[in-house]
């Protein structure tokens, strides 16, 4: 069933490490009622979540648990809300990462796992790490399927701020995208009310607002057959 009002209200899970303004300004650009929150019953009463991309995933994953919001976060996943992971917020939804505090990789950190899979750091060679700037999405056969993609051709290029990415050990099909820096790697997935994307949407100009916009129209039809509950969170 659509939503009654117009503009659904999104939550833009606020962890207190950097400005979420870009990301709330574009999504209010292209329709939604965006507000940054740190209230978990915020966040439990939006009609979309999204998780932005800053900090260090074991500096995240102590603030989601801290506060409350980690909870709250899994409970609207369990419970169909469509949600939205960018960069280091795609990152956190898998089981563990190995990305520490002050940027070096280290021990396994435990994340919320909603997703199943890892988060690695790039090996750098002859390529500098971190992956900085623009560069192309490859779209797979379930990309092509994925609403989020709607009107997004093969090959766009769309911008990047990343030391670590999705591990070999992510499920491929729930892959939506494919990049390619120092390794191939997953740069975003779909599974049931859930995306993410690796690259930062709201840097990426009329290409990321696009997607955007699509992810806003998948809120307004939260009840059609393409989003469904996760039943696996724990």
């Amino acid at each position: 069933m659509a939503l009654a009002h117009p503009r659904p209200r999104v939550a833009v899970v606020d962890y207190h490490k950097g400005n979420l303004l870009s990301v709330v300004r574009s999504l209010s650009d292209v329709g939604a009622d965006a507000q940054a929150t740190d209230d978990p019953d915020v966040i439990a009463a939006a009609d979309a979540v999204v998780v932005p991309g800053v900090g260090a995933f074991e500096d995240a994953m102590a603030y989601l648990r801290a506060s409350g919001e980690a909870e709250a976060v899994c409970d609207a996943a369990r419970r169909g809300i469509p949600f939205l992971g960018i960069c280091l917020g795609l990152h956190v939804l898998f089981e563990r990462g190995s990305e520490r505090s002050d940027g070096t990789a280290g021990d396994w950190v435990e994340g919320l796992g909603i997703l199943r899979g890892s988060v690695t750091r790039l090996e750098s060679g002859r390529l500098k790490v971190p992956h900085v700037g623009w560069d192309q999405l490859h779209l797979t056969q379930h990309g092509k399927a994925c609403p989020l993609y709607a009107g997004i051709p093969e090959g766009a290029n769309v911008y990047f701020t990343h030391s670590y990415a999705l591990a070999d050990d992510v499920d491929e099909a729930i892959v939506t995208t494919r990049s390619h820096y120092t390794r191939s790697f997953a740069s975003g997935v779909w599974e049931n009310n859930i995306v993410g994307m690796q690259f930062h949407p709201e840097k990426s100009s009329t290409t990321g607002l696009a997607m955007l916009r699509n992810f806003v129209n998948m809120v307004s039809a939260a009840g059609d057959d393409c989003l469904h509950v996760i039943s696996s969170v724990s």
